[in-house]
């Protein structure tokens, strides 16, 4: 795990005159383009989705453009996945500092992205609906995916290698989400019928939900959390597809028949396509939704070159770690052999691992604190900080930031099963 990376002290404020120049200093000419498809079935009327490739880091300067896709689905309703869709990528960006240069910005996504979730889950008021969602911003060659549910994206190389980029936070399949739940006051088990006999998967109780995180659920229990799984890669100038898609598709195909039902289609016609072949196989027994997002090279760009011929000495080597500071020369050579780079990856449920140990974390030039998740001002003496009284806090300083306002920090008690789910502290 690349715990800890991404993680960064306050920035003073940057003229946007100056900031813009560092932009067109630092930005390469020559970005992928970003082409992309969408095709679904509906059943329920449960599964929606976002699209937006008009976002920009720096307002007002188009070389800092970037994409976002993203699915939601629903559960018990639509309300979850709706409001999720209308709210969640303005809760995260504004959870990102301003004044940011590119690489500082990619860097603060990860616990932007946590606090976005979190903020989300805790703004929405109905007590019943949940929602998936898989949200995954695309700046150039930079990959960010953060997930939380069983709407899995998957990355599809040049060469044949898939990657998955999220994973499923279904109790069936994960004994470290299975441990946590029991461990925060939830009960796992199948459903009981007549006789005692238990069938279907493993669901958590109250509630019944084969989930252990969602947004949303208020009405299954706090321990089951909107933190999300977050990954962030690099691609090599090759360029890659993305295939983000809800349960409907991946109950019915693996992540290789998906991607390998779709290639050599334009981004349209793979998505079609991919839910074509998910109906074939199982039938429309759930929504269906895919997204097929294509990162394609300039055309002008050399092309990758082949990969040596002792591919076992390679292997290590196809989705690497590595750190932030020696990403310059290491990134040429991953990117002229068409090696996918892993930036980083963290999917820790506990919220003191997520917002890290930053002192300086959510104070503005001001010098008025900001409440990491839900970014309302606090003063000095109003905040109380993430890592207070944790026992799964890696810090031992109680002091240190970033700093909860007590509707957060109730939200982030409830989380770890330290007062029962509903229970509001004055």
């Amino acid at each position: 795990m690349a715990s800890g990376a991404g993680r960064r002290r306050g920035h003073e404020l940057v003229p946007l005159a100056a900031l813009i120049s560092r932009e067109m200093k630092n930005e390469k000419m020559e970005k992928p383009s970003v082409r992309y498809g969408h095709a679904a079935q509906s059943r329920k009327g449960e599964d929606y989705f976002l699209v937006k490739t008009d976002c920009q880091r720096v307002p007002g300067n188009p070389s800092s453009t970037f994409s976002v896709f993203a699915i939601f689905d629903g559960h018990n309703g639509n309300a979850a996945a709706i409001f999720t869709r209308e709210h969640l990528l303005s809760h995260i960006l504004s959870a990102v500092p301003r004044g940011l240069g590119r690489e500082e910005w990619f860097q603060a996504l990860p616990r932007a992205l946590v606090a976005g979730f979190v903020k989300t889950d805790k703004e929405f008021q109905s007590e019943t609906s949940g929602t998936t969602a898989t949200f995954v911003i695309i700046d150039a060659w930079t990959v960010t995916v953060a997930s939380v549910g069983d709407s899995r994206c998957i990355l599809d190389t040049q060469g044949g290698g898939i990657s998955t980029l999220t994973v499923d936070h279904r109790l069936e399949e994960n004994v470290e989400e299975r441990e946590r739940v029991t461990a925060s006051g939830g009960e796992v088990g199948r459903l009981s019928i007549a006789g005692g006999a238990e069938i279907g998967p493993l669901r958590c109780w109250p509630g019944g939900l084969c989930l252990s995180r969602s947004i949303g659920d208020m009405d299954v229990g706090e321990f089951i959390v909107p933190i999300p799984y977050v990954k962030q890669v690099k691609l090599s100038n090759a360029g890659g597809r993305l295939i983000i898609a809800s349960d409907g598709i991946w109950d019915a195909l693996s992540s290789e028949m998906a991607a390998k039902s779709c290639r050599g289609l334009p981004a349209e016609l793979a998505a079609r396509q991919v839910v074509k072949e998910a109906l074939r196989t199982r039938g429309l027994k759930d929504d269906t939704t895919c997204i097929v997002v294509d990162i394609i090279p300039p055309e002008n760009s050399p092309p990758p070159s082949p990969l040596p011929k002792k591919p076992n000495k390679l292997r290590s080597f196809l989705f690497r770690k590595s750190s932030r500071d020696s990403a310059n020369k290491l990134s040429k050579k991953l990117s002229a052999v068409g090696i996918v780079e892993e930036l980083f990856e963290e999917g820790s449920a506990m919220l003191a691992e997520r917002l890290g140990n930053d002192e300086g974390a959510g104070q503005t030039t001001s010098g008025i604190f900001t409440c990491g998740v839900c970014q309302v001002d606090l003063a000095p003496s109003e905040g109380i900080s993430v890592h207070a009284g944790s026992i799964f806090s890696t810090s031992s300083k109680p002091w240190q930031g970033p700093f909860l306002c007590a509707a957060c920090r109730n939200k982030k008690d409830a989380m770890e099963g330290k007062r029962p789910s509903g229970v509001k502290v004055a």
